[in-house]
C-alpha cells in the first residue's frame, strides 16, 4: 500500500509540511536523512537542514528572549531512541531567542506529537515516472507515494578551510540577515567574502550594526548590479579589498573569531584584518543531487516551481518546498510557509483525486 505522502528532508520546511500533512490525517512519512553518514556530516547535510549549525535564532516569531531550558525538558521527549544527538536541555541559556538545533527539534516533535513517522535514511533515487512513486534510500530499500513533498534545503557554499570549519558559529557565518545583529558582531569589525549582489547586499546589511565592513573580492570588479555596487562605494561603512582571498580564520576557542588572515592573489602579500566575524557570501548549492534529471530545476539548480504561488513542480503530484525551491529568501520563517503550502496542495491532490 503506498504512502499518502511522503516528505523528503528535515528542516523547518519539512517538518511544517509534516505537522499539516499529520493533522490532515494523511499519515506523512519523513525521511529525515542519516544522521551517521560521514558524507552527510562533511557536505553540511545532516539531518535538521541548516538550523542544525546556527546558535541563536532571534528573528522566528514566539521565540524572544527568556528561559527556554525550563520548556525544552517538558517539550521534548528525551528517551526518543532516534534522536538522542542534538538536543541537550543543559546547555547555555541563549542571551536572545532560542538555539538553532533546538528550535528546529521542537518542530521535528510537534510532527512527531501528530502521528508523523520517521526515517532516519537518505533517499539516494526517485522514480517519478510512473505512480506510485517510488524512492529508494542507501540502505537499498524502496517505498511507494502517492505525493511526495521535497524538502530538501540548500547549504551554503564555504571556503574549505579547516580553521573556517572550526569557528562555525563562532564568527564564521554564511546569513547575514540570520546571524548579523547578533551581540557577538555588534559594533565590531566584520569581514565578508564575496562581489556579486549578495555579498553586497549581506554587506549592506551587516554596516548597520558593525564598526565597519572589509569586503574581500578576489578579482578586481564587482559581479553585483551596478546600482549594488554604487550603494557598496558610497557607504562609508564598507571597505573593498580587490584580489584578496581568505587565506586563514584567526581566533580563540573560547572569543571567537578575532581576525582573518587575507592575500593578495596578484602579489602574494598576506596580512591580518582584525574581525570578528567572517561572512560567506558565495552562493548556496541546493541538496537535488538524487533527482538526477526526475524533475525540473531552474538555471540555478533549484527546483522550479511552475505555477505562481505553488508549491507545484514540474510532475504532477510532487510539491517542493523551503530552500530547495527558494533561492532568494532562505529563512527559517519562509521556508516553513513554504512547508505549509506544500502540505495544502498535497492534501488537495489527493482530495481532487480522490485519494484522501
Amino acid at each position: 500500500m503506498p504512502e499518502k505522502v511522503i516528505i523528503i528532508g528535515s528542516g523547518p520546511a519539512a517538518w511544517t509540511a509534516a505537522i499539516y500533512a499529520a493533522r490532515a490525517s494523511l499519515e506523512p512519512l519523513v525521511f529525515q536523512g542519516n544522521p551517521y553518514d560521514d558524507n552527510n556530516r562533511a557536505h553540511g547535510t545532516m539531518p535538521l537542514g541548516q538550523l542544525a549549525l546556527t546558535t541563536e535564532v532571534e528573528n522566528f516569531p514566539s521565540w524572544p528572549a527568556g528561559d527556554t531550558r525550563q520548556y525544552l525538558k517538558t517539550a521534548l521527549k528525551a528517551d526518543d531512541p532516534d534522536f538522542p544527538y542534538w538536543v541537550a536541555t543543559d546547555a547555555p541559556q541563549p542571551t536572545h531567542g532560542i538555539n538553532g538545533p533546538e528550535l528546529v527539534a521542537l518542530m521535528r516533535q510537534q510532527a512527531v506529537n501528530f502521528g508523523t513517522r520517521i526515517e532516519s535514511k537518505d533517499v539516494v533515487k526517485v522514480d517519478f515516472q510512473k505512480k506510485p512513486f517510488t524512492l529508494t534510500t542507501h540502505d537499498g530499500q524502496t517505498s511507494e507515494a502517492l505525493t511526495v513533498i521535497i524538502a530538501t534545503g540548500a547549504r551554503a557554499n564555504y571556503l574549505g578551510l579547516p580553521s573556517e570549519d572550526h569557528f562555525k558559529n563562532r564568527g564564521v557565518s554564511a546569513c547575514a540577515v540570520c546571524d548579523g545583529a547578533l551581540p557577538r558582531f555588534r559594533n565590531k569589525p566584520l569581514c565578508v567574502v564575496g562581489g556579486g549582489d549578495t555579498a553586497l547586499e549581506e554587506s549592506a546589511y551587516l554596516a548597520k550594526f558593525s564598526s565597519e565592513v572589509h569586503l574581500l573580492v578576489r578579482r578586481d570588479v564587482l559581479r553585483a548590479s551596478k546600482l549594488m555596487a554604487e550603494r557598496a562605494r558610497a557607504n562609508d561603512k564598507i571597505k573593498i579589498h580587490w584580489h584578496t582571498e581568505v587565506d586563514e580564520v584567526l581566533g580563540e576557542d573560547k572569543a571567537g573569531v578575532t581576525a582573518i588572515r587575507v592575500r593578495n592573489n596578484q602579489t602574494g602579500e598576506k596580512r591580518e584584518i582584525a574581525a570578528s566575524g567572517l561572512f560567506l557570501a558565495i552562493g548556496h548549492t541546493p541538496n537535488v543531487g538524487f533527482l538526477k534529471g526526475q524533475i525540473e530545476l531552474t538555471p540555478t539548480g533549484y527546483i522550479k516551481w511552475t505555477t505562481l504561488s505553488r508549491t507545484y513542480t514540474s510532475v504532477d503530484g510532487v510539491f517542493a518546498a523551503g530552500d530547495v525551491a527558494d533561492d532568494y529568501y532562505r529563512q527559517a520563517i519562509s521556508a516553513a510557509g513554504t512547508g505549509c503550502m506544500a502540505a495544502l496542495d498535497a492534501e488537495r491532490w489527493l482530495t481532487h483525486h480522490g485519494l484522501a
